[in-house]
Order: C-alpha cells, then sequence, then structure tokens
C-alpha cells in the first residue's frame, strides 16, 4: 500500500485535498505497466473527469476511468481487473463513498485468479519500493530450469506482463523453413540451358540489332501462401492477441499471408497486419474490428469466407490455419459443408486449438467432432512450444509428430 492511500478513516476524502489525483496518477502508472498506452494526458483528463461527473458509487467512478484509459476493446479486461485489485487492496474507495466495510476474514480462501490478474498484480507491485538485499547470496543454478525454458512451456493465458513481453520478442525471432513451390513463371538467370528469347530479342533492338546476346531464364519458385481465419470471441480472449503477433511476424517474413478474424462475422485484416511496427498494426486491427470477445458464429463466418474470399487467397496450394476452439452452438448443420469446401479449396488445413492444452481434453463438444473429420492436422496454440512447433509444421509438406484428428473422434467414442 502506498504512502498516499494511508490516511486516517476519520479524515474526510475530498477531490481538492490531492489525494484521489495521487490514487489516480499509481492506478494510471499501474496501467501503464500493465500494457495500456496511458500517459500524462490521460491522467490529467480522468482527474477532471472525476471532478465533472463527481463520486456516487462504485459503479459509476469505475465506468468514469474506463471511458478515459480504455481505447481498445482488448483492453478492457486488463483494466477491470487492474481496477478491482487496485482498489480493494488500498480500501479507498470504500472511504470515498462512504462504505465502511469489514475487513475480510484472513481464514477465508481467496477465490482462483482469473486470466490477466498476475500481470496486473506485477504492474501493482511496481509501485512500491523494492527493499535492498543486505548481503549477495551466491546460488548454484545448474540443477534449475531456466526462464526460457518455463517460457516454452508456460501458458499465454498465466504469464505477466514481463514475460508476455519476453513471449513476444521470442515470437518475433521464430523462422519458417525455405521450402518452395514452382510455379509456371520464370524468372532471369545468367547459366542455365532455357534461353529467354523475349530477353534476347529486347536487348538486342536497344542496340540497333547489331549483336545478339544469350539471355537465360528458370522457373521462379514461391513460397505457399498462408491464409489464417482466427476465432476472436470470448472464450479465445487469452490467446488472440499473442496470436496475432505470431500472425504479424508471418507477414513480414512471408508478405504471402492473408489473416481474417471472426466472431459474429468476418473481417480482413490482411492490409493491417502488413504495418511494420506491431502496435501501429493492432491499433489498425482494433478499428477495423467490430466484435471483440463477443459471441462466435463460426459456420456463417467460414460462409462468408467460402463465398467471397476463397477464390482470391487460396491458390496456389494455400494453407489454412483455423484458430478456434470450435464451441459452436448454432449452424452446426451447415458447418460440414463450408469445411468441407474449405478442405477441397486448400492444400492443407491446420487446426489449432487452446484447449488441446488440457492433457485429458476429449473431442466430446458437436462442434469439435463437425470439424475434425475434415483437418488434416490437430495442433495446440498455448504457449512457445507449440508455436515453435507450427512454425516448424508450416514449413514441411507432411505432418510432424501429430496424431491423425479421426483418432481424437475414436477416442471420445
Amino acid at each position: 500500500m502506498t504512502a498516499t492511500s494511508q490516511q486516517h478513516e476519520d479524515e474526510p476524502a475530498a477531490i481538492g485535498s490531492g489525494k484521489l489525483a495521487q490514487n489516480i496518477l499509481h492506478f494510471a502508472r499501474a496501467l501503464r505497466e500493465a500494457g495500456l498506452p496511458v500517459g500524462p494526458g490521460s491522467v490529467v483528463d480522468a482527474i477532471r473527469a472525476v471532478e465533472a461527473a463527481g463520486i456516487g458509487t462504485r459503479e459509476d467512478f469505475r465506468a468514469t476511468l474506463h471511458a478515459v484509459f480504455v481505447k481498445k476493446h482488448e483492453h478492457s479486461v486488463v483494466f477491470d481487473q487492474a481496477f478491482a485489485i487496485f482498489w480493494r487492496r488500498r480500501g479507498y474507495m470504500e472511504k470515498l463513498i462512504g462504505l465502511m466495510s469489514p475487513i475480510a476474514d484472513p481464514k477465508t480462501q481467496a477465490p482462483k485468479p482469473k486470466a490477466g490478474a498476475t500481470r496486473i498484480s506485477d504492474a501493482l507491485m511496481k509501485q512500491r519500493p523494492q527493499p535492498k538485499p543486505e548481503q549477495a547470496l551466491e546460488v548454484d543454478t545448474r540443477f534449475t530450469t531456466s526462464m526460457i525454458e518455463r517460457l516454452q512451456t508456460k501458458d499465454f493465458a498465466q504469464m505477466s506482463a514481463a514475460e508476455i513481453a519476453a513471449a513476444e520478442q521470442a515470437i518475433g525471432k521464430l523462422r519458417l523453413g525455405d521450402e518452395t513451390v514452382a510455379t509456371r513463371r520464370f524468372r532471369p538467370h545468367p547459366h542455365r540451358d532455357r534461353i529467354d528469347m523475349r530477353r534476347m530479342m529486347r536487348s538486342s533492338l536497344r542496340a540497333g540489332g547489331a549483336s545478339i546476346s544469350l539471355a537465360f531464364r528458370e522457373p521462379a519458385e514461391r513460397h505457399r501462401p498462408i491464409v489464417a481465419i482466427c476465432d476472436i470471441s470470448g472464450s479465445m480472449s487469452d490467446y488472440t492477441r499473442i496470436f496475432l503477433h505470431f500472425l504479424h511476424a508471418l507477414t513480414e517474413q512471408r508478405r504471402r499471408v492473408s489473416t481474417f478474424l471472426f466472431g459474429t462475422r468476418l473481417t480482413n485484416i490482411t492490409r493491417a497486419l502488413q504495418s511494420k511496427d506491431i502496435d501501429e498494426a493492432l491499433a489498425k486491427t482494433s478499428a477495423d474490428v467490430k466484435d471483440w470477445s463477443g459471441g462466435t458464429r463460426i459456420a456463417a463466418s467460414l460462409h462468408a469466407f467460402n463465398r467471397d474470399w476463397s477464390r482470391r487467397v487460396l491458390g496456389q496450394g494455400a494453407i489454412v490455419l483455423l484458430f478456434t476452439d470450435g464451441l459452436e452452438r448454432e449452424g452446426l448443420e451447415d458447418l460440414p459443408h463450408e469445411l468441407e469446401r474449405l478442405r477441397k479449396s486448400c492444400r492443407r488445413l491446420i487446426w489449432v486449438n487452446p484447449l488441446l492444452r488440457y492433457a485429458d481434453f476429449e473431442a466430446k463438444a458437436s462442434g469439435i467432432r463437425a470439424i475434425l473429420p475434415f483437418v488434416d492436422e490437430f495442433r495446440p496454440i498455448h504457449n512457445l512450444r507449440s508455436m515453435g512447433e507450427l512454425v516448424e509444421a508450416l514449413g514441411h509438406e507432411g505432418s510432424l509428430g501429430r496424431a491423425d484428428p479421426k483418432l481424437w473422434l475414436n477416442r471420445a467414442a
């Protein structure tokens, strides 16, 4: 608890006294440490907004700060966790609105922290001065697990803000394989056996036709296109942002990467992810997408993709990444038809599902059972190790160490 929040219970808490302004400042710093783009101007706006709106209930105060500090849909979850932890810990809101709640019994068992709570707690702890150790200790770490190894296996939803930043840097270093496919087009080559008659005659005409220099060509090779169709519903919110970092890294390497997001509607964000800066790319994505963390309509979204985009982006043996948990409730009768059409339009259909992080996962949901017969590979996507295995699989023609998706159906039968 900071020194600014330690006041006598019988002391009136007024906005003009500076206590509230200082606590809003500390709260803004915690949000910035947790990853929200909060600057000094936002702090001033928040203080003025509270002065104008006044302090009514706890929910009114939260709504006022939310309107100032939250600029993107994906920041709402982090803000809610920060607000609950910050103001509850200090008890400052209760003093402001006169709710003198008793202190909770320490023997009461605390509920399990939600996703993102660890990141918020780390951000709040940075506000407290850390005591310096009196004497440095020498510790033998030969038999301990390194940070890199722990990051490889740690679930994205349980990572702190620092670990998320380290994971994003590691994702930027992932490299796809150099596997290419020959096309019908040709490119110049200095020593091939195939003569490039057109280029040879054009160069001769530039010189007046007095001499002819031999020119050669070879078949051009290109990487296969990659098409990502990603679920951004509420059940996938813990993994959507980190997967967008992954797709941004792929786009920088290949450029022939098409990305579509869907919740209740389909949105093409390919152009937004082509921005060099990841923050700018995510800002453009947030502006384009209107259905963040909402419902899921897999069948309707795949129908829109097959109707409007499949002929444009699924040529030349494209690989499709379907990023969803498969928890569909409506349109199950149309889902097999749309998946069959999608599978016949691409070379490989890879389904990446965060639910595979559970060791006892079984394909019992109706949506999952409807998707499995039409996919070539079924992979997890919950940590850096699974993401590295996916990159390795994208660089090879065959499946790498993944069981046939139909075996999951037989296991659940």
